[in-house]
């Protein structure tokens, strides 16, 4: 099987995947065939879904990441994936692309592994300041590393930049020219929003974080009878019918629950304040929005990664850390009311952290992959 000029590696999940799509994309913008880039994930993963969505092609593989605990989970966790590497390598060998792309996770793993044996170009793309296992694992191989955060400890670097889906980034630009105002006005209507009082966004997740839920349900008993701020939060789908079931009697608080958020570009220009965890690709919506925040690193993410990514925002003014174990309605009522109280700092919050943003990632990243096959 010939053709295949850019092999991109990895996926699992969506913060994982979408800056490879991301990438895909924009290669394809810059002149190499869709039909030339061919995907290499999980089994298991959304890229099952989303890449033969976006137009490109993929092979999946075996297997899943290894559990942190010894025991019958870890053997066969092991056997499936040393199927997947094998597989992997395979993969790689026949298509022998120009260049091959980590994205992290374990399917990027066997990707990664059969480009060193077949000594093909490999590019590393890091999501977080701390880079995960398989790139890490990788690093001194690799031709070029593009980084989404200063500081990012894999070697060659250059500072791209997280890519973003082409949506997220035309609503965003959207937000930075002289129709702002009429732009968020829109968003606000488009979701039901009242468009004369701040609006908190609160969104962890797919699977959301019960701690930030909990704290927000009893928030919003506290502010039933607010006038001056509206919140729409956004649950997570595991812990929705726990939320709805305490959701007070606002009689003056404006304030949607959904458990799911399939329009969060729309969500993301509307807020003027979020609460959420610091993942990468949260951290990247927020600067490509300019929407300051209050982040609750998810405290057993891999090397305290989420804290990281949070640090690098709070640095630059844009954002307020809380620990996950210091969350409590008593500290988010006095964060949030610190922030809606004072319009100069939440203002210089958003300008700060709109300066994080890099709208232009994509092709950034894309440029990174075309030097390392020239």
């Amino acid at each position: 099987m010939t053709g295949t000029r850019v092999l991109v590696a990895g996926g699992g999940t969506a913060g994982h995947l979408v800056p490879g799509l991301a990438l895909a994309a924009a290669l394809v913008e810059r002149g190499t065939p869709a039909s030339a880039i061919h995907f290499v994930g999980s089994d298991r993963g959304v890229e099952r879904r989303m890449v033969p969505a976006a137009g490109f092609t993929l092979d999946e593989l075996p297997g899943r990441g290894l559990p942190r605990r010894p025991g019958p989970a870890m053997v066969s966790a092991a056997v499936g994936l040393l199927r997947g590497v094998a597989r992997g390598v395979g993969i790689v060998r026949r298509r022998r692309p120009d260049v091959v792309v980590s994205l992290g996770g374990h399917a990027a793993f066997a990707g990664a592994f059969g480009a060193v044996l077949a000594r093909r170009p490999l590019v590393l793309v890091e999501q977080n300041v701390r880079a995960g296992a398989v790139n890490r694992l990788f690093r001194r191989f690799a031709r070029a590393s593009a980084v989404s955060f200063a500081g990012t400890d894999l070697p060659r670097a250059t500072l791209t930049g997280n890519p973003l889906r082409a949506e997220l980034v035309a609503a965003a630009s959207a937000l930075r020219g002289p129709d702002a105002g009429p732009a968020r006005r829109t968003a606000r209507e488009e979701l039901g929003l009242p468009t004369d009082r701040p609006v908190v966004l609160v969104t962890t997740g797919s699977l959301g974080s019960q701690r930030v839920n909990d704290a927000v349900v009893a928030l919003a008993a506290r502010w039933s009878h607010r006038t001056d701020v509206a919140v729409r939060h956004v649950t997570g789908e595991r812990d929705h019918a726990s939320v709805v079931e305490r959701v007070p009697d606002t009689r003056g608080l404006h304030y949607d629950v959904v458990p799911y958020d399939d329009r969060m570009a729309v969500s993301l220009a509307a807020a003027d304040l979020a609460v959420t965890r610091a993942g990468a690709g949260t951290c990247t919506e927020l600067a490509a929005f300019g929407v300051p925040a209050v982040m609750v690193p998810l405290p057993i993410a891999t090397r305290d990664h989420q804290r990281a990514n949070a640090a690098v925002l709070v640095e630059a003014g844009a954002a307020v850390l809380v620990p996950d174990d210091e969350l409590d309605v008593d500290r988010l009522e006095r964060e949030l009311d610190a922030l809606l109280d004072d319009a100069p700092r939440r203002t210089a919050m958003a300008e700060a952290m709109a300066g994080e943003g890099r709208l232009d990632a994509a092709e950034r990243v894309a440029e990174v992959v075309e030097g390392a096959w020239s």
